[in-house]
């Protein structure tokens, strides 16, 4: 971390309590050493060329000036990654992701591009597909997006209206978007950034519906970059994040393609209109499976980030006294604002094991797919629906906790952590909106939990099912193991008893749907309780493997964070626990004592654990959460920086107030 001033005297002296290797633990949130020097290599790649750095602050652009600068710096950036990669090899996605936010405060136009329009092509393109459009799309000769929610119809992707009918005279598939609500509404770049686009759409073959599938569609000239005829293609408009993303709609009018584009890997289409169905349904979304695991690793960075603003600035400021006639105390040391503030980094912590986990299950799942086998992929489509529903909703919770945190100075945009909550706060309805998502993993619970009464083999998530609600220990453990063990519990008792409910209206007249409806709030946490039994122990697990490996300091503080995180949701969760396990009061007044010892043991480290997450100051983009603590400098630097700055009188003035204030006179 290259400063080139003055460290504030709050943060020497807090760096100088730490008791651990702050590199060692840079190494295991990166994902290795290795992984830690390529982010490196190319951060410091990035920082050389001073186009990428903004000289007026991204905030006091307009809307237009914005965009057009993100594309500046989209196109730099994608001739850094270029060189980095013909030199040392295709860097990791998570090192991609960090260093995207080391270019831009908001997002990339090309976000849809990389993250899932190539994806995509992966995933769901022929051999002779992916040779003809990845080469392309990589070297950005075509850029894409991916267009699946509409205006209508988001998450219920049977519902979607577009239509792709095939015309085997010609052997094109002739788009339409018969109503409003079937226009293509949210895809990235889809404004004015791409020129190709995966579509989704309803296949008719004649006079058949076949269901969604996916197609490459050009949308726009190669060489004048005008909508091709049939297409209606534009902007949305400024949304709560995501402001540079270029989020677009489009609709189609008898838009013809060819056969050959229809992605074809899992089902095809004869040139004489015979459909061959593909394996499964469900490998049509195998992009939205990816991205979903992929959800808690940004998540991951969001809170991360907070959280290291947060708690850098809790240590420069100092608020009120504890004791009188004592100066001003550091607000790091209210036992309040660790509650606020040292959940949010065990969080980042336990969502980067745990998107670890699930990206080795993914890719063991696509090796099975691959050989016909598709036993494994219920459990994963179960799986990341509630993780990327429970992470992106506690992930936002918590960004907005670390934003409250900073007091007034927290609502300033240069904080960042306005455009931080922006960013998170979207994750809970892209890719799978939060309630939509709970009750998809709840079907596969239900399903489970019949498998589990007929004594079936149950799959490793939820093989818990099979002691249903037998308490393995006759009495209750204060330990991390015991309230893992508790909270499955729980996920137990509430699969049960929405399994029963549903039961009970279906034996009272119910049709299976209306008694799923009645069932649906206890079936959400049902989900909720399922996927926070397994982050708890997915967690608990990587931190006593990690141990193992590591030196005693970073070991030490880990096995903290991580109690501190189980502790954490044994509490939020202890009527539940009290409802569904044999924990007592008692015991539930234990593990209050316990969270408060375990936040004073995180306190002498707290600003080392957050320089662990090693972001630039480039990368935070924060008047509070810089490495030097200059806070109430950077804060008026920024200020300063405001066009309404920059003469002594505004021409509003002459043009509408003084007029008012001489009208104004009795």
């Amino acid at each position: 971390m290259a400063v080139n001033v003055e460290i504030n005297e709050n943060l020497v002296k807090e760096r100088s309590k730490c008791t651990f290797n702050v590199k060692e633990l840079t190494h295991i949130f990166d994902g290795g050493e290795k992984l830690t020097q390529e982010r490196k290599r190319l951060v410091n790649a990035i920082l050389s060329v001073k186009e990428l750095q903004d000289e007026v602050p991204e905030l006091y652009l307009s809307y237009n000036e914005r965009y057009e600068n993100v594309v500046r710096k989209g196109i730099l950036l994608h001739s850094v990654l270029k060189e980095s990669k013909d030199k040392y090899g295709e860097p990791d996605p998570r090192i991609l992701r960090r260093a995207q936010g080391m270019v831009f405060r908001d997002m990339s136009p090309f976000l849809l591009h990389l993250g899932m329009f190539i994806l995509t092509i992966e995933g769901q393109g022929t051999p002779e597909q992916q040779s003809e459009w990845l080469p392309k799309a990589h070297s950005m000769q075509i850029i894409g997006s991916y267009a699946q929610t509409e205006l209508g119809h988001g998450t219920f992707l049977r519902g979607l209206e577009t239509t792709a009918t095939y015309d085997a005279s010609t052997e094109e598939f002739i788009l339409n978007s018969p109503k409003l609500t079937s226009y293509k509404w949210w895809p990235g770049g889809l404004g004015s950034t791409i020129n190709h686009c995966i579509i989704a759409a309803q296949l008719h073959i004649n006079g058949k519906n076949h269901g969604i599938h996916m197609f490459m569609v050009q949308i726009r000239d190669l060489e004048t970059h005008v909508p091709l005829p049939g297409i209606k293609v534009g902007e949305i408009g400024p949304k709560l994040g995501f402001q540079t993303v270029n989020n677009g709609f489009l609709g189609f009018n008898n838009f013809r393609i060819p056969r050959k584009n229809m992605l074809m890997k899992n089902s095809q289409v004869l040139k004489d209109g015979t459909y061959i169905k593909g394996p499964n349904d469900k490998l049509t979304y195998g992009t939205m499976v990816r991205v979903r695991v992929n959800i808690l690793s940004d998540v991951a960075l969001y809170v991360a980030k907070a959280a290291t603003i947060a708690v850098r600035y809790s240590a420069v400021r100092h608020q009120s006294q504890l004791k009188a006639k004592e100066p001003e105390t550091q607000i790091l040391d209210y036992l309040t604002q660790q509650h606020k503030l040292f959940i949010a980094i065990a969080t980042s912590h336990a969502y980067v094991s745990t998107h670890a986990w699930m990206i080795k299950k993914y890719f063991n799942v696509v090796e099975d797919l691959g050989r016909g086998k598709l036993d494994h992929l219920p459990e994963l489509h179960a799986l990341t629906c509630c993780l990327k529903a429970t992470s992106s909703r506690d992930g936002a919770t918590l960004v907005e906790q670390c934003r409250l945190a900073c007091g007034g100075h927290g609502y300033m945009a240069s904080s960042n952590l306005p455009i931080l909550y922006g960013l998170a706060t979207a994750t809970v309805t892209y890719e799978g909106e939060h309630t939509v998502v709970l009750l998809q993993t709840a079907r596969y619970l239900m399903k489970a939990w019949t498998a589990a009464l007929q004594g079936k083999v149950l799959a490793p998530s939820v093989s818990y099912l099979a002691d249903g609600m037998k308490f393995k220990n006759q009495m209750w453990q204060n330990t991390p193991e015991g309230i893992i063990e508790g909270l499955y519990h729980v996920a137990a008792g509430k699969i049960k008893d929405a399994f029963n409910v549903i039961q009970k209206h279906v034996k009272a007249g119910k049709d299976y749907e209306d008694a799923w409806n009645l069932a649906s709030v206890q079936l959400i946490k049902a989900s909720e309780a399922h996927s926070r039994a397994i982050l708890c122990d997915g967690y608990w697990r990587e931190t006593i493997r990690n141990s193992m490996t590591t030196s005693t300091g970073v070991a030490s503080v880990s096995g903290y964070l991580a109690q501190l995180y189980i502790v954490y949701w044994g509490l939020e969760t202890s009527g539940d626990l009290l409802m569904y396990s044999n924990i007592s009061r008692e015991d539930v007044t234990v593990l209050k004592e316990k969270y408060e010892v375990l936040l004073t043991l995180i306190r002498p480290n707290a600003v080392a654990l957050v320089d662990a997450f090693d972001f630039y100051d480039q990368d935070l983009h924060s008047t509070l959460g810089s490495y030097d603590g200059r806070v109430y400098e950077r804060l008026m630097e920024d200020a300063l920086k405001s066009p309404l700055n920059k003469e002594p009188v505004n021409q509003s003035f002459h043009k509408y107030l003084k007029p008012f204030i001489k009208s104004s006179k009795l």
